[in-house]
């Protein structure tokens, strides 16, 4: 982690309906391999806690199990190319950052997410030489939800962009979305499925 960014909030973007599904505590997961346009290449966990940014451009019923890609319909409404705000409601910080580099491991996460199989599979061919990053993450809502100027920066496939405006690197008032026992058993369920 560098100092500017421990000095500056940041946010790492996640397709709107998977922001969606951990703020309502329907999962505490997400899979990453870096953007497209990412400087590194690949993933790294820059900062562990962070704001979940939506991202709409590239969101994909068919690789959603069925349910969702009604509540994909429901991300999308009101939401335009050319908004001139973003609106962040969730934040997270890391429990844990589990790498996987095989199918085997990623098959026996299935039950814990909202992507159909294809979609987990391809997130871990996508540039085969590097591991897939598995993040468990407690999320919270924030109380009043963080609206901020829409900047070119956060536009683009990657996975981290730095928050300008009025983003408090840890926010003030926010509330977990799953209680302490709930988190700790799915927490244990995952790494049970997974050992």
């Amino acid at each position: 982690m560098t100092e500017s960014n421990e000095l500056q909030p940041v946010a790492l973007k996640e397709w709107a309906v998977s922001v969606k599904a951990l703020a309502e505590g329907e999962q505490i997961i997400v899979m990453r391999k870096g953007g497209i346009v990412e400087e590194t290449r690949d993933f790294q966990l820059i900062s562990p806690s962070f704001y979940l940014m939506p991202a709409y451009e590239h969101q994909k019923k068919h690789l959603l199990k069925p349910g969702y890609d009604e509540q994909l319909d429901e991300t999308l409404k009101g939401w335009t190319p050319e908004m001139e705000t973003i609106t962040l409601e969730a934040y997270a910080e890391v429990a844990e950052d589990i790498e996987i580099t095989d199918q085997e491991t990623l098959n026996k996460l299935r039950d814990f997410h909202i992507w159909t199989d294809g979609f987990a599979e391809e997130r871990l061919k996508w540039k085969k030489t590097k591991p897939l990053h598995l993040l468990i993450m407690r999320v919270y809502k924030l109380d009043e939800p963080l609206k901020l100027p829409m900047q070119p920066a956060y536009n683009g496939c990657k996975s981290w962009v730095k928050l300008e405006g009025n983003a408090e690197l840890r926010p003030a008032s926010m509330k977990p979305v799953v209680d302490d026992d709930k988190f700790q058993s799915e927490l244990e369920q995952i790494k049970a499925a997974l050992a």
